[in-house]
């Protein structure tokens, strides 16, 4: 019994590892021609891979075209942004500029009628009158601040001319560049007198001055204050030119303005007091 239940045992055990090892042997033998190559496999990969290749650079480029397009449509984006910020932010320096240089205008307004005692209105000028050949101008002041028809004009340059139409809101300027205005003028050096008189163009004449009389190209002329509209010491001009003729008595003098009439853009207007009240002293001892 007991070599028989040995021998039993025995061929169970072999049985079992012959279908071990036989098992193992069928697995490797799979996995080889699984990891075979045939020929037609090997031509396939030969025509093909170099397409599988290219297929993937193009796809690599198309990606980087794209991220490029994508970009470049981003960048174009915030160049329009920033050009619109820079823009508005021109158009601010320009604006605050333009402030700038207006306040001083202004102040240089205001310090030169500092010089004169009458009450200064500030005004702007808001037109001219074509009709008049640029002679005369609009101001954006009238009757309602003030202003009355003969009230002298002046810039931080000097004359420019009097009030000689006025409403309520507005009121026109003569300038000294007018035919029809006539100063009473002094040569600021030699004190010598004459009458300045505007031709319609941009230089002004003086008459009435006599050939002895020193009279110099360069001197300032200056208001004489004897008429009833401008005050005395106001700068007119700088004389520029002068003759002599040997057929008359005075001289031929030429003056050049001394304000720009191309670039007035304000004007001071120097109020007169009024004259129309009656003297409290008067009025006592009548």
């Amino acid at each position: 019994m007991k070599v028989n239940e040995f021998s039993n045992s025995s061929l169970k055990y072999m049985s079992c590892g012959l279908v071990l090892m036989l098992s193992i042997a069928s697995y490797s033998y799979r996995e080889y021609n699984l990891a075979d190559t045939s020929l037609f496999e090997k031509v396939a990969m030969e025509i093909f891979s170099p397409i599988q290749g290219g297929t993937q650079k193009m796809k690599f480029h198309l990606s980087s075209f794209w991220d490029n397009y994508v970009n470049i449509v981003n960048t174009s984006k915030e160049n329009e942004v920033l050009k619109a910020k820079v823009d508005d932010l021109s158009g601010q320096l320009f604006d605050m500029n333009q402030l700038i240089k207006e306040n001083v205008r202004l102040k240089q307004l205001l310090e030169f009628g500092v010089e004169q005692s009458s009450k200064k209105i500030l005004a702007q000028v808001i037109g001219w009158d074509t009709s008049k050949g640029f002679n005369v101008f609009r101001i954006n002041k009238g009757t309602n601040q003030g202003i009355n028809e003969n009230d002298s004009v002046i810039t931080s340059g000097g004359l420019v001319g009097f009030i000689y139409r006025a409403s309520f809101g507005y009121a026109d300027v003569l300038t000294i560049l007018d035919t029809n205005n006539k100063i009473d003028v002094l040569n600021s050096r030699t004190r010598v007198y004459g009458i300045l008189e505007g031709t319609g163009s941009e230089n002004l004449i003086m008459k009435y001055v006599l050939k002895k009389s020193d009279i110099e190209i360069g001197d300032e002329v200056i208001t004489a204050g004897l008429g009833k509209i401008y005050p005395k010491g106001i700068k007119v001009g700088e004389i520029i030119k002068v003759e002599n003729d040997a057929s008359n008595l005075t001289q031929y003098i030429e003056v050049l303005p001394s304000v720009d009439f191309s670039k007035l853009e304000e004007v001071v207007v120097l109020v007169k007091e009024d004259v129309d009240k009656e003297d409290p002293v008067e009025s006592e001892g009548n």
